[in-house]
């Protein structure tokens, strides 16, 4: 029996084994909405062209509605053999038209076809990436602007460093988001180029229109050169890259939820909602969601490298191994957007122990640093110097067990004489945080006219 795909250069079926390694239907069925709006464009351009009868482009349409109909209600009869989405719609489509059916693919290739599929669902999948990390990055905002004012350490090497407050910390994820959104649509910029029309490899002698489909699927101008529309994956290695970053940005903030919530830090609570009990150990609270955030960095920076891997020795132009872009891209946007839902949750969910919190940042010395500006604006005292009396007083607020603000003056004026009672007003960590009026400083009145504008920006779509 001969290949029915192949028609009359093979004489028999394929071995089992190879049609099970050959078979990709199991995951680009995903690219079935994709595929039938890229034939429906297809058609509608060569009847227009006059390469195939109006009525069969009707007939073509139609069918292709049809299906795409039976898809959506789950009574498409998708079949492993005919290997991908691309035959079995067009297989389904000869049932319900007849021959008319095989006209559709006149002047293309499924190395133009597929191609254009994957960037059409690559520049969905980001699109809907958009929107959510739109909203992750309205909620961070929110928030921050509910807490500008409320104080915890900030940290350097895991160790107290200087006070902030929690607005502050969560609007540094509002920027992180807004290039991860960058870089995604810098991404779908650069992809939106049509490939269909480029034929196998080298083009098609039919006298077609590839700005007409273009424009009908919604890309800004058709690719220049045929081998490379067939053979290029840029458009999935850059998503993915924009991806991989924006989820270790995600996994950052899982760790440090993880972190805050644990009884040994305890800055904020999860409710039920984001959090998990033990089947052992009943006094479990475990912040199940932020660890798997955490977890599923693995995945969509492993599609990277995989797809990398992929096409580091391909020759020009379409090869097999291309067919391998898809299962790992598909499932890194689906846990991408999964990671983004879930972070979107727990910062609308979380809860900050604003008292621990100020607590610990009058810990570890946190304000040093304010004694030293205070020495240098005050006394006049060069910077280097100043720090090295700092951390002489520091020194001796420990020996003696006490906090800064708590050391005598006397003590202090033993290490530098020019010290005042006026120092004691700088050393609190409410007074700390209300100095750093800086550009991108933690002060209150920053963080709640930063936090106002984030939620403007985002009203209006931006970034």
């Amino acid at each position: 029996m001969s290949n029915k795909m192949w028609g009359g250069r093979f004489a028999s079926s394929p071995d089992a084994i190879m049609e099970e390694i050959n078979a990709s239907i199991g995951f680009d069925r995903h690219l079935y909405a994709q595929d039938i709006a890229a034939s429906k464009a297809h058609a509608q351009m060569l009847a227009q062209k006059g390469i195939i009868a109006k009525d069969d482009a009707e007939r073509i349409a139609h069918g292709l509605d049809t299906i795409l109909s039976e898809i959506a209600a789950g009574t498409f009869p998708f079949k492993r053999e005919l290997e991908d989405i691309h035959m079995n719609v067009e297989a389904r489509l000869a049932e319900l038209i007849g021959p008319s059916a095989g006209r559709l693919h006149t002047a293309r290739s499924r190395n133009d076809q597929v191609a254009t599929d994957f960037k059409l669902w690559v520049r969905d999948a980001i699109d809907e990436l958009d929107e959510a990390l739109k909203g992750y990055q309205r909620a961070l905002a929110d928030r921050a602007f509910d807490h500008a004012a409320t104080v915890m350490p900030g940290f350097t090497h895991l160790q107290t460093a200087q006070p902030v407050t929690f607005g502050h910390h969560l609007l540094a994820y509002v920027e992180m988001a807004a290039r991860d959104r960058g870089r995604l649509r810098d991404a779908r910029a650069r992809l939106n180029e049509s490939p269909l029309g480029s034929g196998a490899l080298a083009g098609t002698s039919f006298p077609i229109d590839r700005e007409m489909t273009a424009r009908a699927l919604g890309f800004d101008r058709p690719t220049a050169n045929s081998l490379d529309a067939v053979s290029d994956r840029d458009f999935v290695l850059e998503a993915l890259s924009a991806a991989s970053i924006a989820a270790v940005h995600l996994s950052r903030f899982a760790e440090e939820i993880v972190i805050w919530t644990s009884p040994l830090v305890g800055f904020i609570k999860l409710s039920d909602k984001f959090t998990t009990g033990s089947s052992m150990m009943p006094q479990k609270r475990n912040p199940d969601a932020a660890e798997l955030v955490r977890a599923k960095t693995g995945r969509i920076v492993g599609a990277l490298n995989g797809l990398l891997m992929v096409m580091k020795g391909l020759p020009l132009a379409y090869q097999k191994d291309m067919q391998e872009d898809k299962e790992g891209a598909m499932d890194a946007f689906s846990a991408l957007s999964l990671s983004v839902s879930a972070m979107t949750g727990m910062v609308r969910d979380m809860e900050p122990d604003v008292a621990l919190m100020k607590k610990a940042a009058g810990q570890g010395y946190a304000t040093a640093t304010d004694l030293a500006d205070w020495l240098v604006q005050r006394l006049g005292i060069p910077f280097r110097e100043a720090h090295h009396l700092t951390g002489k007083i520091v020194a001796r607020a420990s020996e003696s067990a006490l906090p800064l603000h708590r050391l005598p003056l006397a003590a202090m004026q033993a290490i530098e004489p020019g010290i005042t009672e006026d120092v004691f007003a700088v050393l609190s960590v409410d007074r700390s945080v209300k100095s750093r009026t800086s550009l991108g400083g933690t002060a209150p009145a920053n963080v709640r006219k930063q936090a106002k504008a984030w939620l403007k920006r985002l009203e209006k779509g931006g970034m």
